[in-house]
């Protein structure tokens, strides 16, 4: 059984309460904002799950910071920096080293070569073939025989090439695919 006195504490603990909600709710959204100004726009342009990942983790150190009682503005909003900074770094590395690259980021990968399910690259990526189909479909293909090629890309969406007689070898974008693999 619980005390009239509790059953308060879980709707209104106090003004002084509501007030240091309110405060770090203010101090996050301007940290945030100035935080993502700095970093650039690639923190919140379409998010692989390095980014996505970053992003979660600052959502929670923030919601942190605004509502418990015992994690303060300064830890919350430390950790939040942390988070940009190595997020920068991740970045910077990323593009100065093709071996950190390989570390940090998924290839893209073929799903669908000239009509033909690529079932192991399938199964890797956990890609059904009803996913598949209603990525075509979306695109106004009506059969598999309508596309070249199916890549399941970083960010997790599905890019469409339509068929033509090019082959694999001369498509100059496709060098960085991940082999499908049937």
């Amino acid at each position: 059984m619980t005390s009239p006195s509790s059953d308060i504490d879980t709707w209104f603990n106090s003004f002084d309460r509501l007030t240091s909600v309110a405060i770090g709710a203010v101090v996050f959204y301007i940290l945030i904002v100035a935080m993502t100004r700095v970093t650039g726009k690639r923190t919140t342009s379409q998010m692989n799950n390095f980014d996505w990942m970053v992003a979660v983790a600052v959502g929670s150190l923030a919601a942190s910071g605004i509502l418990l009682k015992d994690v303060s503005i300064a830890d919350a909003a430390l950790g939040i920096a942390i988070m940009f900074a190595l997020q920068w770094a991740t970045s910077w590395l990323v593009l100065r080293s093709d071996v950190f690259s390989k570390l940090i980021k998924a290839e893209p990968r073929m799903l669908l070569h000239k009509g033909e399910l690529q079932k192991d690259a399938m199964r890797a990526e956990r890609i059904s073939e009803a996913e598949i189909y209603n990525a075509l479909r979306q695109k106004g293909h009506l059969s598999l025989d309508d596309a070249n090629w199916v890549i399941l890309e970083n960010d997790g969406k599905f890019s469409i090439i339509p068929r033509d007689d090019t082959s694999l070898d001369n498509a100059q974008l496709m060098k960085d695919v991940g082999p499908g693999g049937s």
